[in-house]
């Protein structure tokens, strides 16, 4: 197609439409759209396609600027921060070989693998080179090599997890990276240059080092770090599993696949949920029937329905009789339902639920007295009483199981002697390489994904598009509490997204380029398609899993 000398551009979401000449660079035309309170832009949407800044603009299209207030932004921003972060630790150390491992708190959490440790002069060291980089605006260059070639060098540079991870995948090329004298493979954009990345902050945190950037909701601020002590010790769990597991990177699990040695580490893996949850149920059970109410809490997709039956179950070996009682059935009538910022029924909200009426028929039963119980009619909007009668003795535990068991106003009247409160969520111990991590809301969306498809037959589309409100309950309602947990449970399965992917792969592929959410679908095809896949066949009834495929012993 000949290329005009003008191309028409309509801005998202403003509408404003310009002339700009044929070839325009996005990071020329961001310019005049950036903003003191959001950050810098980072990419673009071109066409619900996402584009680097170093894009030239060469047909008609629509364009929706990314910065630091939405995920692709976060991403490309850290992803950046994290090769100047690598490059610095090469100056200041020498021998040191940076892992990034996992989100932790509001930061990420990382290691320096050297001969001598790192202490917090070296880490202060690195920022202050990672500051002079930054100052010195440098670019980042992106180049395709073939997958032999780079290979070869990751190789020749000691980074099998890089080699193992490319050796598996479709593609005949490989999107490299330079910046200076280092080359590296990261999954997905970066900004142009260095001089992008102004905002940041490297802490030591023994063994290693928390990496900080600005929040979504404060995208030119760096938040203070909030100390977070059961979910960091969760993380050291999970990192010890991953030990036990050998399959700390991708391209690991890949070789055990197609090693057809998968069978035995779905085994392992499930062995060692399967013990983590007795001990929880023998927890419970030691407190001699003082802990009355056993509160399930965590974000969506963490397996919280599957972990509570499975509790359940390792209660009754213990000599326990739990019931179950449904905090939905305790939504106020439609028309007392609290609203959003935007007038939509918020259900997400504790306010949507009785609490007075929810903590009176809790007391009672747990003296021993009768309750008849209330069943919400989500077709009507109202609760309604048909008859359910529940008395509980000394050898039952209640469970509840909801998005807001850790808020103490939830269960305000029970002494918290009475109460036992679980956090489950999916921390997974699995990333990409040493550079690339896997970030657990990935993991989870996926799971959305598959069990949306399975059991509520919506659209992947559908999903995806629900997903950030999804983010804001949790960011609500779940996550200011986890730490009030007394166990956490890690659903994590370094196996799973091998099982999943054959699912959500073709409900990906459904969703076009018309559509909103198609970046978002081709990241995750891309990101999906770094695994092997895996049947299904060998995970067994009882898994977590099985609550987004579809076999689970506990439907």
């Amino acid at each position: 197609m000949p290329q005009h000398p003008s191309v028409k551009v309509r801005i998202k979401p403003t509408e404003k439409m310009l002339d700009i000449p044929a070839g325009t660079l996005l990071k020329d035309l961001a310019r005049q759209f950036e903003s003191a309170d959001s950050g810098p832009i980072v990419a673009a949407k071109c066409d619900n396609k996402l584009r680097d800044l170093n894009y030239a603009v060469a047909d008609d299209c629509q364009v929706e600027f990314v910065d630091l207030r939405s995920d692709d932004g976060q991403r490309i921003y850290q992803r950046s921060v994290v090769m100047i972060l690598v490059k610095a630790a090469q100056d200041v150390l020498t021998d040191g070989k940076v892992s990034i491992e996992h989100s932790l708190s509001n930061g990420l959490y990382g290691e320096i693998h050297r001969s001598t440790p790192v202490g917090d002069a070296e880490i202060k060291a690195i920022e202050a080179r990672m500051h002079e980089l930054v100052d010195e605006d440098l670019p980042f260059t992106k180049y395709e090599i073939s997958k032999e070639e780079a290979m070869e060098y990751f190789g020749g540079n000691g980074q099998e997890d890089k080699v193992k991870l490319l050796r598996y995948r479709q593609s005949a090329t490989a999107t490299m990276y330079t910046f200076l004298d280092i080359k590296d493979y990261f999954y997905g954009y970066m900004v142009p240059s260095t001089g992008y990345v102004q905002k940041f902050r490297l802490r030591f945190y023994l063994p290693g080092f928390i990496l900080q950037i600005p929040a979504k909701h404060a995208p030119t601020l760096i938040p203070p770090y909030c100390e977070q002590p059961k979910l960091a010790a969760i993380y050291k769990e999970a990192e010890r599993w991953g030990e036990i597991e050998r399959v700390g990177y991708v391209g690991a699990l890949n070789e055990e696949i197609e090693a057809e040695r998968a069978g035995d580490l779905i085994r392992l893996s499930e062995a060692l949920h399967e013990k983590k949850t007795i001990r929880i149920a023998d927890q419970i059970a030691d407190t001699h029937g003082v802990a009355r109410v056993i509160l399930i809490a965590g974000p969506s997709s963490s397996g919280k329905t599957t972990f509570a039956q499975r509790l359940a179950l390792h209660l009754r070996v213990d000599g326990l009789r739990p019931v179950s009682i449904s905090l939905d059935d305790y939504f106020l009538d439609r028309e007392l339902t609290p609203k959003d910022e935007n007038g939509n029924y918020d259900f997400e909200s504790i306010e949507a639920i009785d609490l007075e009426l929810f903590n009176e028929d809790l007391a009672k039963l747990i003296q021993g007295k009768p309750v008849n119980l209330p069943t919400f009619d989500f077709r009507e909007g109202r609760r309604k009483y048909e008859g359910r009668v529940l008395q509980v003795s000394q050898e039952q535990p209640i469970i509840l199981e909801g998005i807001h068991g850790l808020n103490d106003r939830l269960t305000e009247s029970i002494p918290a002697a009475n109460k036992f409160k679980i956090y489950v969520s999916c921390l997974t111990q699995l990333n990409l390489d040493a550079h690339n991590r896997i970030p657990t809301t990935d993991v989870r969306k996926i799971r959305r994904i598959c069990r949306d498809h399975q059991f509520r037959n919506h659209r992947a589309e559908s999903t995806l598009q629900m997903w950030e409100r999804v983010r804001r309950g949790e960011e609500r309602n779940i996550f200011p509490f986890q730490e009030n947990a007394d166990v956490m449970f890690n659903s994590a399965l370094p196996y799973e997204l091998a099982v999943l992917k054959p699912i959500v792969d073709p409900l990906l592929q459904e969703i076009d380029q018309s559509s909103q959410q198609f970046a978002e679908a081709r990241r995750l095809l891309k990101f999906l398609g770094y695994f092997l896949p895996l049947s299904a066949k060998e995970v067994p009834a009882t898994s977590i899993i099985q609550e987004f495929v579809g076999h689970s012993a506990f439907s």
